[in-house]
């Protein structure tokens, strides 16, 4: 396996990422200072890491995605949430060109608009519109409003048509956008998008923070593929006690029927992160902890799954908690109950384990570009480059070298073609 590094701002020394020199390549995926803070921490503009896809016209192009924007969790006079420093930031899309030199250059920026084209926020939706409960603050503390438009993106499909389709860890919510970044269609589990089309009530039970973090459109252009980060309180985060299921849905654009399949993480509480088509059945994943190399981290993994021999999940649409088994939700069984019911999650097989194949120095894996069969690119998401610390923003760094977390792509060449692993 060969390794092409793209990085961001300020680049390790090649000693931390264990890659022969003659292996290796560098340049600064571009990102702009949006403010300094009072503290000096700086917000960049950045960000591009929620998710990545390939463009569906152009070699060497590709598409990325911010999340809902800065922000970081704190506790204010009215409860538990986040801090938004700059709440009026738009979450977008960016068009990026891979240089033959190995450089990285912007294309253009798509900033996403409501249905009538007036520009969101990633502040969190009102109740009954997709809120998870935490309480929006400014940097000073003081309490913002909601948006119902808001959206904490996370997942990304590019169509050959020039529009958009993103997932969302908030409601959860599918969105589609114009090549303008204008809805067109939202899509969730309570019925208060655009339209009239919804996904599984069982849904609404994500946990805050890990929605749906990945989405895939199959190789046809006909069915959206979404993978939730984490295990769902299903029905609450105090009574669900298999902390490793977590599930897929798939979304028949034209009908609107979907299906949903279980998917078994190696241990409790990790994060699928992205997803990516292979084929028609067959996909690309990330499953991911939070930790930093050389600290916490053990799971940077990609597996390729097939959907292929795997039980369709999906019991009755409209139930609150999805498909019941042994009078319990799928998150109150074990995986040996799980079996009992003769039902199979997603079959996997280990692709690449990016930590120990290039000491990955950052905690967040979350964009996937498949290249070709051969050559996958794969994105962190750098947060801004901002932390928290007792409740204040402050600079994210890397325990590995101290050096701002920045966005960086790495390039990685496989020994077998996807379709063959």
């Amino acid at each position: 396996m060969k390794i092409r590094i793209i990085t961001a701002s300020l680049v390790m020394t090649l000693s931390a990422i264990a890659v022969q020199a003659d292996e290796t390549e560098s340049s600064d995926l571009p990102f702009s200072v949006l403010t300094e803070l009072e503290n000096g921490t700086e917000i960049r503009n950045g960000g591009y890491g929620s998710a990545m896809t390939g463009h569906p016209k152009k070699s060497n192009h590709f598409y990325a995605l911010t999340d809902r924007g800065p922000n970081a969790n704190y506790t204010g006079p009215e409860g538990k949430g986040k801090k938004f420093p700059m709440p009026e930031y738009t979450p977008r899309i960016s068009e990026f060109k891979l240089t033959k030199d190995g450089q990285i250059e912007v294309v253009r920026e798509i900033l996403l608009k409501d249905n009538k084209g007036n520009l969101i926020t990633g502040l969190p939706n009102p109740k009954g519109m997709g809120s998870t409960g935490e309480v929006p603050y400014d940097n000073s503390g003081k309490m913002l409003n909601t948006d119902p438009y808001g959206l904490d993106s996370e997942g990304l499909v590019a169509l050959k048509d020039g529009t958009f389709w993103v997932s969302d860890e908030y409601g959860p919510h599918i969105v589609h956008y114009d090549a303008n970044g204008i809805e067109l269609e939202r899509i969730n589990p309570f019925g208060t998008g655009t339209g009239e089309r919804k996904l599984p009530a069982v849904f609404a039970n994500r946990r805050a923070n890990r929605g749906m973090e990945g989405l895939a459109i199959t190789p046809d252009g006909k069915t959206l593929v979404g993978i939730m980060q984490s295990t769902m309180f299903n029905p609450s985060k105090k009574e669900i006690t298999n902390k490793s299921l977590t599930r897929i849905v798939t979304f028949d654009i034209k009908t609107g029927d979907t299906q949903q399949f279980l998917y078994r993480q190696e241990a409790n509480n990790l994060s699928n992160s992205e997803i990516a088509a292979i084929s028609k059945n067959e996909f690309l994943v990330i499953e991911r902890d939070g930790g930093f190399y050389g600290d916490k981290a053990k799971y940077k993994r990609l597996y390729k799954i097939t959907l292929k021999g795997a039980t369709d999940v999906s019991g009755d649409f409209d139930s609150e908690f999805g498909m019941m088994l042994n009078n319990k939700t799928l998150e109150q069984n074990s995986w040996e109950e799980v079996a009992a019911a003769n039902i199979q999650p997603v079959e996997k097989t280990l692709v690449a384990d990016v930590l120990a194949d290039i000491n990955y120095p950052h905690d967040k894996l979350e964009g996937i570009w498949i290249r070709n069969k051969k050559s996958i690119a794969i994105l962190n998401d750098d947060d801004f480059a901002v932390s928290v610390k007792d409740g204040e923003v402050i600079q994210k760094k890397l325990p590995v070298d101290g050096s701002i977390d920045s966005n960086r792509l790495y390039v990685i060449s496989l020994d077998k073609k996807l379709n063959k692993i």
